[in-house]
């Protein structure tokens, strides 16, 4: 495998680490609300193109809390692989799990970056091989610094540094792909911001697609007085 290889369906799995409350409020690396969007957008994409996917936690109940609901409706019948150590490469059932799903290249998105983010990294590739793409923006760190810091070191090591809507339009690739098309748009014009919003207005303004939500009538306006 390269890192010259462009990310696509058959040649990755994704892992979600411990996308939970506890780990979330520490944050203060990215807009918190901004995090979760950006963790559910990859999660959906990850679910269009059918990618393996591997979901860890870390002391559910005595700590961290519950995985975020809206990335668990994603995923609805996936096990959550529960573990103690921080670094979910510790835990068996996270090694079974990547390898059972077979390819070598992983896309991460965790919490913390500074601490599960790079221990991970560092033992998947070190001693299990595999190559991994952090998501630096559904991902976050205890401060920016936090952050930055941890995302140079692993750098330094071999990671490769992706941000979500990054990674799903490598997935895509070409807008002549139809069965996926669709579904990638709707994440689009959903959690893509500004983006999102401007393809909402091409579709309806330039092309005269329907609102995407039924609403109230709309009333002609009527002058004051």
């Amino acid at each position: 495998m390269s890192k010259l290889d462009v990310l696509t369906p058959q040649n990755c799995q994704m892992i979600f680490i411990d996308h939970q409350p506890q780990m979330a409020f520490g944050v203060q690396s990215i807009d918190r609300q901004v995090l979760k969007n950006n963790v559910v957008a990859l999660a959906k994409a990850a679910k269009v193109f059918n990618i393996p996917t591997t979901i860890t936690t870390v002391e559910t109940e005595s700590f961290s809390g519950h995985t975020y609901p809206e990335l668990l409706a994603v995923f609805p019948d996936h096990p959550l692989l529960e573990r103690t150590s921080m670094n979910s490469w510790d835990d068996q059932k996270v090694r079974d799990a990547l390898a059972k799903n077979g390819q070598k290249k992983v896309v991460v998105s965790g919490l913390w970056t500074e601490v599960c983010n790079n221990t991970f990294s560092f033992g998947a590739m070190a001693e299990g091989g595999y190559e991994i793409y952090m998501v630096a923006d559904a991902s976050g760190g205890t401060s920016k610094e936090a952050h930055d810091y941890s995302m140079q070191r692993m750098i330094q090591a071999g990671v490769v540094p992706v941000t979500w809507q990054q990674v799903m339009l490598e997935w895509q690739r070409d807008w002549a792909r139809r069965d996926t098309y669709d579904a990638v748009m709707a994440i689009v014009r959903e959690h893509s911001g500004a983006y999102g919003m401007g393809v909402d207005y091409a579709y309806t303004m330039v092309h005269k697609a329907p609102e995407r939500v039924e609403h109230g009538p709309k009333l002609d306006p009527v002058a004051a007085g």
